[in-house]
């Protein structure tokens, strides 16, 4: 079950509301952990006793590492935490990884191929595991209290708007929250306008975009043009974006309704001006995530240089490998990790503008190399993160380059670039920019004034979202192309 879908939004979160607000604020945990575990075991039931005995697991061992008084013991206890939480994740998501590779290799080692039957990814995995870790791992660092209370621990990891896809959310930033919180209407109404609009970026921004990236993607390399791969690339490039920030608001507004207050996971990553820039401002909490339990603990930057380097390149590539168990991720992960080398190396610093007194004209034109320079190496990552393969990746960025074969009568780019099309990445490329906040932030000084400027607005506003929402419920409703990329990690 997915937020972008006919059956979640007019069955199962309309009743999951009516039965949360019916019931006494004492019920209210009990009936969104009963929702969460039906939103799972809507989609994958099978793995219901893996999830649930993912909870228990972590929450015994929570309890042994905060209760343990000498730090070889409380040690031990996070050992076997982590140790277990990675194994699931390494047989469920990379055992087929890893037999692929071994029967790859298997002629060259003269072995025996070995006979596995494929294991299915669980959904969530990654995303409920992070989460399990940083809890163990706060509570060893005593940064936060083990939960004595296991229901409260379980909805914890099971909160239904974050379970699938993120956002990460630290127990020490939600604890607090979870005994008993504000339900105010002001925070409902805000949730339900931000999911909204979430749904609004998913279905009618991203899908669109979609259908035409996964179109030319889909080509044979013979059949691209360099027009055409680049006009794929575009599309994928703020597919993607829309996609997961889409996913994020729903996940966000969604909490903000049941009374919880949950950290931004996205800050307009694509007007950054460094690689460093970016994932400071994608997908914040999976960033944060990796530099405070691998960045940090393995070092950092506190051993010199050249460690701070090898850090960086083994986080990122750790961090492709999280996103999935095949090459192009762990190279997508590489490619990351060497340019946030160089820009730490000091290598991009003719890309900045030289101090505070350059003329404005100096710090201008920087600031547009540098802009230009950010979003190639992104968009050169997004090849190797769409493309199944290393050879489909490498006619990609041939194609890219301006290396490729295809005819343009075979596939004009105006087979592609309709009206529509052409319409939605204008959009797009417009609010993957601050404009939206700064809009939003002049609203709201015009609505605090009343007066007939205030009414007009509030009355727009009203008629906006309405659309944004009408609109998307009719293009899920026609059953239209409607995946979600992040669901797959």
């Amino acid at each position: 079950m997915v937020f972008a879908s006919p059956i979640f939004l007019f069955l199962f979160l309309p009743l999951t509301l009516a039965a949360y607000f019916a019931f006494p604020r004492t019920w209210r945990n009990g009936v969104l952990l009963v929702a969460s575990l039906a939103f799972y075991a809507w989609g994958e039931a099978r793995y219901l006793p893996l999830i649930v005995g993912s909870v228990a697991f972590n929450w015994v061992l929570g309890r042994a590492i905060g209760g343990a008084s000498d730090t070889r013991a409380r040690k031990r206890w996070l050992a076997v935490a982590i140790a277990g939480n990675l194994a699931a994740l390494m047989v469920f998501k990379y055992a087929n990884f890893a037999v692929a590779n071994v029967n790859a290799l298997a002629p060259v080692l003269a072995i025996t191929p070995l006979a596995v039957a494929a294991i299915p990814l669980p959904l969530g995995i990654s995303f409920f595991t992070f989460h399990a870790i940083s809890y163990v791992v706060d509570v060893y660092k005593r940064n936060a209290q083990a939960e004595r209370n296991m229901p409260r621990f379980a909805l914890y990891i099971l909160l239904f708007p974050q379970l699938i896809a993120g956002p990460i959310i630290r127990w020490r930033d939600i604890a607090a929250q979870l005994p008993t919180r504000d339900q105010r209407v002001a925070d409902f109404a805000w949730g339900a306008r931000r999911f909204v609009l979430g749904l609004g970026k998913k279905v009618l921004v991203a899908n669109t975009l979609g259908q035409t990236a996964d179109a030319i993607f889909g080509f044979p390399a013979g059949d691209l043009t360099t027009p055409l791969a680049w006009l794929g690339l575009a599309c994928y490039t703020l597919q993607i974006y829309f996609d997961f920030s889409g996913y994020s608001d729903m996940a966000i507004g969604l909490m903000r309704m049941f009374g919880f207050r949950i950290l931004e996971n996205f800050n307009y990553p694509y007007i950054a001006r460094s690689v460093r820039e970016f994932w400071r401002r994608w997908h914040i909490s999976l960033s944060n995530w990796f530099r405070d339990y691998l960045y940090v603990p393995l070092g950092g930057n506190r051993r010199g240089e050249r460690r701070a380097y090898a850090n960086l390149v083994i986080v990122f590539l750790l961090c492709g490998l999280w996103h999935g168990a095949s090459w192009p991720f762990v190279l997508w992960g590489a490619w990351h990790g060497a340019f946030l080398v160089l820009e730490r190396a000091g290598r991009d610093s003719a890309l900045r503008p030289s101090g505070n007194n350059a003329r404005p004209v100096s710090r201008l034109i920087s600031h547009v190399i540098s802009h230009l320079y950010a979003l190639g190496v992104v968009m050169g990552g997004w090849v190797l993160f769409r493309c199944d393969t290393l050879t489909h990746a490498i006619d990609y960025f041939q194609a890219l380059a301006g290396l490729s074969q295809g005819s343009p009568a075979l596939h004009p780019v105006a087979q592609f670039l309709d009206p529509l099309v052409a319409f939605t990445l204008v959009i797009a490329a417009v609010f993957c920019t601050p404009l939206a906040p700064r809009i939003g932030a002049w609203r709201d000084r015009v609505a605090i004034r009343p007066g007939p400027a205030a009414t007009a607005l509030l009355g727009a506003d009203i008629a906006w979202l309405g659309f944004v929402g009408i609109t998307a419920s009719a293009f899920l409703a026609a059953g239209t192309y409607n995946p979600f990329i992040y669901f797959r990690f």
